[in-house]
């Protein structure tokens, strides 16, 4: 492994935090360049299981640096939090180092978030309410705070006064809620200044040194492709771009210096929130999917919506991050299922459709046309390798990589680390 982007193939929860995991054991430097604390990353190690949701999985190996990118947004409580947690479990944080441009999710954030999504009604979008969108927002509207801002005390002082009587108008003006107090927030944050200060750097120049110094650098992505805000399915999205080139921006690299995209899916679709899928299971199938799977939010503890896999998408992320290659998560889920569907392609109108709707309104019309196969049964958390696999089995990843036109690299059939395998042919 040199440098290598990791990102999720469908909406997220692929299971990327164990793939992830695996590939830092022999990683130099591990970054997180995107999102926030509504990303969760789910890591068994033995009878061990760590829920990270801002610092790269990389911190469970002792050496491992992790980086907090520029393109990310961190709740300081959060983040201290996750810290203290792992500290208590014998894991050292001490590697860990956070981008001085990265921006500070603060506790208007939080308000506006949950009042505005209230505001929505029926017309939600499904967020986490943990401030990422408003904080975003701020981003974009140049009023952001970041964490260069936080560890001066002046100025975040300075910042903080004119962005609390900015927010507290909206809260209070708008929605009708209770604005927050300045003096409280500005001691409670100066507190956590002082904590993170030891860790804030200019993280791009750490990457860049890194990768140029021929260290083995992993890229970590957190939601997946359909969350893209800029390519995803719009409205129903994230805030920030958890495609392969969010990592230039995220991390303050450049193109040339990410060598391979490994894009991360399940062997069936799921999905979290609002919005149109084709291959929802509404039925007996989709809840036992839901059940074998364990398919609930790491951050939210949601039900997700399960359905069968889906190629269409597939293909879309292989389009827009330049997948070299894919993990596939999760294939022990359908042992036991007599038959699987594979959806090759929509029918909208009439027509056929092979590519992925840039309209949502578009994809709402579409039904997903399937390739029938034969089910596998048995146990197979203990294969290691595709020989291992049932004939069906292997049948199935054969067909998905004949319809997306990228090469499985490697397959997971359980929650552990030593439930995963690459693929060797």
């Amino acid at each position: 492994m040199k440098t290598i982007a990791l990102v999720g193939a469908q909406w997220g929860d692929e299971g990327k935090g164990k793939i992830i995991d695996i590939l830092s054991e022999t990683a130099d430097m591990v970054v997180r360049a995107q999102g926030g604390n509504n990303a969760g990353h789910t890591v068994v190690v033995g009878d061990e299981t760590y829920k990270l949701h801002l610092i790269p999985s990389g911190i469970l190996y002792k050496g491992t640096v992790c980086v907090i990118g520029n393109g990310t947004v961190v709740d300081p409580k959060v983040l201290l939090a996750e810290m203290d947690a792992l500290k208590s479990r014998g894991v050292s944080p001490e590697s860990l180092k956070i981008d001085a441009r990265a921006h500070v999710i603060l506790p208007y954030h939080l308000v506006i978030d949950e009042l505005g999504e209230d505001a929505r009604g029926k017309a939600d979008i499904g967020t986490t309410k943990k401030g990422i969108g408003p904080c975003y927002m701020d981003k974009a509207e140049r009023i952001g705070i970041r964490l260069v801002d936080l560890i001066d005390r002046k100025t975040f002082a300075e910042k903080l006064k004119r962005n609390t009587a900015i927010k507290n108008r909206i809260i209070e003006k708008i929605y009708g809620g209770k604005g927050v107090n300045y003096e409280s927030v500005l001691a409670e944050y100066n507190a956590y200044a002082e904590r993170l200060a030891p860790f804030v750097t200019d993280a791009s120049v750490l990457v860049y040194e890194a990768v140029k110094s021929g260290k083995k650098v992993l890229f970590e992505g957190a939601q997946g492709a359909l969350l893209d805000l800029d390519v995803g399915t719009y409205p129903y999205v994230t805030s920030s771009h958890p495609v392969a080139g969010g990592f230039c921006v995220g991390a303050g690299i450049g193109p040339t210096l990410i060598k391979e995209v490994l894009g991360v899916a399940k062997a069936y679709t799921t999905r979290v929130g609002k919005g149109p899928f084709p291959t929802e299971l509404n039925d007996a199938t989709g809840q036992r999917i839901r059940e074998v799977g364990q398919e609930y939010g790491t951050t939210t503890g949601r039900p997700r919506r399960c359905g069968w896999l889906d190629a269409v998408i597939l293909r879309f992320a292989v389009r827009v991050n330049g997948l070299t290659g894919i993990a596939l998560n999760k294939l022990d889920t359908l042992s036991g299922i007599e038959k699987l569907k594979i959806c090759t392609a929509y029918k909208k109108d009439g027509e056929l459709v092979r590519d992925f709707p840039a309209d949502i309104s578009e994809l709402e019309r579409c039904e997903p046309v399937y390739t029938e196969l034969d089910g596998f049964n048995g146990d197979i958390s203990g294969a290691k390798s595709l020989a291992d696999l049932p004939p069906a089995a292997q049948n199935y990843i054969k067909t998905i990589e004949s319809q997306i036109d990228c090469p499985v690299l490697m397959i997971g059939v359980g929650p552990r680390r030593d439930q995963s395998f690459k693929v060797v042919r």
